[in-house]
């Protein structure tokens, strides 16, 4: 019989205005981001369509994937380079990408406000690391709240659009450090100059490479990473947010990694899927996991 049992709670966006999932259903989803209607595959979707197909048809752009080769994009009506999405007062650009994400994902919006309601409760200067920090919506809110960021990401490209959306959100005088690295090099490097950090987020990748080389496997190179950063925690550190997207694990994995690393400190851990709802017919769209530990709790 299990001693305890984590507290596992489906995280779901509530609000947005410039995103929703409309539809969803054999090997796709119906998404508006912004005022640009599109379709993405999503193989591990099996369910009918709620709306009809005329209504699937008549979108901005389409994300083909065929069985073998790279996926494209199809535009069946023009979509700009990029356009301006919001969330609350956070504001960021979204485009069509060769790997069919726009540079947004809409359901990690709870994470952000959780992240900002962490830092502004402290009442107390913060330094918040971000790694694998991809476009930044995350330290977007972390710095909004008030929080000095480090940012990590190991694409010159993403890192570059990721201050882009600093200065569309107003926040590019914010004290952000913009940081071109291999997240487990970057942090062993903190970690020898006696760096801190009351907030750590992290969102690995299945599978990467450095900007020079360096391989990263989750089942490999996490359990290293969180060992590191070990070393980098502050001695009373105030949170820690950790997402994974198409790992085979659930997120009782995440709990088991989290809670054998922060054990010796007091706290509240809250694992669980991060959710999409489609407005067509209310159906949850599991969309990844996550773990996070708070000092003070939810």
């Amino acid at each position: 019989m299990l001693s305890k049992i984590p507290n596992i709670v489906p995280l779901s966006p509530q609000g947005w205005t410039d995103y929703a999932l409309l539809d969803s259903g054999e090997g796709a989803k119906l998404e508006r981001f912004g005022k640009y209607i599109l379709v993405r595959p999503d193989k591990g979707i099996f369910w009918p369509r709620a709306l009809p197909a005329k209504r699937w048809q008549d979108v901005d752009a389409v994300f083909e994937q065929p069985e073998s080769g790279e996926g494209y994009w199809v535009q069946k009506r023009s979509v700009p380079e990029r356009w301006l999405m919001r969330y609350g007062d956070l504001a960021f650009w979204a485009k069509l990408t060769p790997f069919r994400h726009t540079g947004v994902f809409p359901e990690q919006a709870p994470q952000w406000d959780w992240i900002a309601k962490q830092i502004r409760a402290a009442h107390q200067p913060v330094n918040v690391l971000n790694l694998f920090a991809y476009t930044g919506i995350a330290t977007l809110a972390a710095a909004a709240a008030g929080a000095n960021v480090t940012h990590v990401d190991a694409s010159r490209p993403t890192l570059a659009w990721a201050r882009e959306n600093a200065i569309a959100a107003g926040l590019q005088d914010r004290p952000i450090r913009w940081i071109l690295d291999d997240a487990l090099k970057y942090v062993r490097r903190e970690s020898r100059r006696g760096k801190r950090y009351d907030g750590i987020i992290m969102d690995p990748p299945v599978f990467g490479r450095g900007p020079k080389g360096e391989l990263w496997r989750f089942g490999k190179s996490f359990p290293l990473l969180l060992e590191a950063c070990k070393q980098i925690l502050a001695e009373r550190p105030l949170f820690i947010v950790i997402s994974a997207y198409a790992i085979e694990e659930s997120s009782l994995l995440l709990y088991n990694l989290v809670s054998d690393w922060i054990k010796s400190r007091e706290g509240h851990i809250t694992v669980g899927e991060l959710v999409l709802q489609d407005t067509a017919a209310q159906r949850p769209l599991s969309t990844g996991i996550y773990a996070r530990w708070s000092r003070e709790g939810d």
